[in-house]
């Protein structure tokens, strides 16, 4: 699959009103997408092994979101083949009363994977040029000086601050990939319903989720302005097509796995002195009886 139709290039202008939310590409078979994100599946768990034992770089995937665009549900299926001891989730609300007493990155700063990890953010930092772009007043109430609340630039010097600290992980072995799960509104209101109308579901939804609805242009115009802003050679946004689940998590899986393999990952080499080792601890375990 070639990926480069959801990837937002550097400095280049978004209108998401022109991406397909239901586009499938090739695929016109469900069953053909499920055996090649199972391919996929497998490769990125072989590529993970490499990366942890290499032990120099990570990898951090964001996701980003309307509600019910399927992030929780991408997440689950497309990770599904990995080593819980390389992967870590994090998954961010509302911001807690210390996180509000440091600034808009510290949280995610703390949340970073290690080295050889691969780190999943459901949601992120990008939600404070998001929801509270979108909800004004709720930059208000954070514990911030006078001049950042009444600064009319304020969402500009954010874009760059977010440029310049992604910038700064990759130049130290973080790569970074950014998804934004294009859901329709048509299509939200679908899994909506479906989540009052079946008792299983019942505790996926709130009241909140219907009333936010109510502000769909607006976070789509902000979700343009944060992405154009933030889409760069190194930590680079996709926006992949939501609408069918099945095909979401093949794409995003086709953007992990390129992204792995193309990280020079290799296993750490072995020196003269450790092959003399193993040899001898070889000759000991076979001379055992």
């Amino acid at each position: 699959m070639n990926t480069d139709k959801f990837r937002i290039k550097e400095g280049s202008k978004l209108d998401l009103g022109k991406h397909d939310t239901g586009f499938t590409g090739d695929y016109t078979d469900k069953e053909q997408a499920a055996e090649d994100l199972q391919k996929n599946i497998e490769r990125m768990a072989e590529l993970q092994d490499v990366l942890y034992a290499q032990d120099t770089y990570s990898l951090l995937i964001i996701f980003q979101a309307m509600d019910a665009a399927g992030k929780d549900g991408a997440i689950k299926h497309v990770m599904s083949g990995l080593n819980p001891q390389g992967c870590q989730v994090v998954s961010f609300k509302q911001p807690s009363a210390e996180e509000l007493d440091h600034d808009f990155l510290w949280r995610t700063q703390k949340a970073l994977p290690e080295r050889g990890r691969i780190g999943i953010f459901n949601r992120s930092h990008y939600e404070e040029v998001l929801v509270v772009r979108v909800h004004s007043g709720i930059l208000q109430t954070q514990h911030l000086p006078e001049e950042v609340k009444g600064d009319k630039f304020v969402w500009r010097k954010r874009f760059k601050q977010i440029r310049e600290w992604e910038e700064h992980l990759v130049e130290n072995g973080t790569h970074i990939l950014k998804f934004f799960l294009n859901v329709s509104k048509s299509e939200q209101k679908k899994r909506f319903l479906s989540r009052i109308n079946e008792p299983e579901k019942n505790w996926k939804f709130s009241s909140s989720d219907a009333k936010e609805r109510g502000f769909w242009f607006d976070y789509m115009n902000a979700y343009e302005d944060a992405i154009e802003a933030t889409s760069t050679d190194l930590a680079p946004w996709y926006v992949i097509p939501a609408d069918k689940k099945w095909f979401t998590r093949l794409a995003v899986s086709e953007v992990i796995v390129q992204k792995l393999g193309s990280m020079n990952l290799h296993y750490p080499k072995v020196t003269k002195e450790h092959l003399a080792e193993l040899q001898e601890a070889k000759k000991m375990l076979e001379s055992e009886k």
